[in-house]
């Protein structure tokens, strides 16, 4: 992770607001001098409860996370998120160390939208967090698409389950949506991986299956609507 090296990349951010939650300072001015490089708005914190805080008053568009935070833990400030609506639709990339693929796993089941792994290239970082930012912003008018108990709002990337609201994670939303809209047809997990996280490589194949357990979970009993294709990837049953 080399400043000079880094490259100078655009994506027309629009100005969104970033928070950096990262208690080593060398690693968050350096995520922070590249960010702001590419076009975006950018604040850090360095502690978890003061990190928490800024969250739910500034309300970004998203928060790079990292776990082992003094005060409270990334997990931590994942659970009160999820807790409260100012702050259960924010996405956020998680930061861990290489070795920790016990917590990435969690961190993907605590609903984080993506992770990276220390240490990580500047331009990676500015790809993941272009690619999430894009998934999240709303679409133009207000477009709405039904399949059987399920109901998806495009304007603000609302859903409800049997007309009734359901929070879903901006990646959540378009994985399952991207399925509806395909429903019948098996979807392989590579082309899954390209169009909701932008990559599809087989070393992130855990976080389409990891995303896709959440997602079950979250669906309860319609949850048999989405099945596992072996050797493929994953289908929306077609409702008759």
């Amino acid at each position: 992770m080399n400043e000079a090296s880094s490259p100078v990349i655009h994506y027309d951010p629009a100005m969104e607001k970033i928070l950096i939650v990262e208690d080593e300072v060398d690693i968050a001015t350096l995520i922070s001098f590249n960010l702001e490089r590419a076009g975006y708005q950018v604040d850090m914190v360095h502690h978890g409860a003061e990190g928490l805080e800024r969250i739910l008053k500034d309300q970004p568009d998203l928060v790079v996370l990292d776990l082992m935070l003094p005060g409270l833990d990334g997990f931590g400030i994942l659970r009160e998120m999820q807790r409260d609506a100012r702050a259960n639709a924010i996405p956020v990339l998680m930061l861990t160390a290489k070795s920790q693929i016990d917590d990435r796993i969690r961190g993907l089941e605590s609903g984080v939208d993506d992770y990276l792994t220390k240490p990580f290239s500047p331009k990676e970082l500015i790809l993941r967090v272009a690619a999430i930012i894009k998934r999240n912003r709303a679409t133009p008018g207000t477009v709405i698409f039904s399949f059987g108990p399920f109901r998806f709002d495009k304007n603000n990337l609302s859903f409800y389950l049997n007309e009734e609201p359901l929070p879903l994670t901006s990646t959540e939303f378009k994985l399952l949506l991207y399925l509806c809209q395909r429903a019948g047809t098996p979807q392989d997990r590579n082309d899954l991986l390209k169009v909701v996280w932008g990559y599809n490589d087989d070393v992130h194949s855990r976080t389409l299956d990891t995303h896709m357990k959440r997602l079950r979970q979250k669906l309860g009993d319609e949850a048999s609507l989405i099945e596992t294709v072996r050797g493929v990837g994953y289908q929306v049953r077609e409702i008759e």
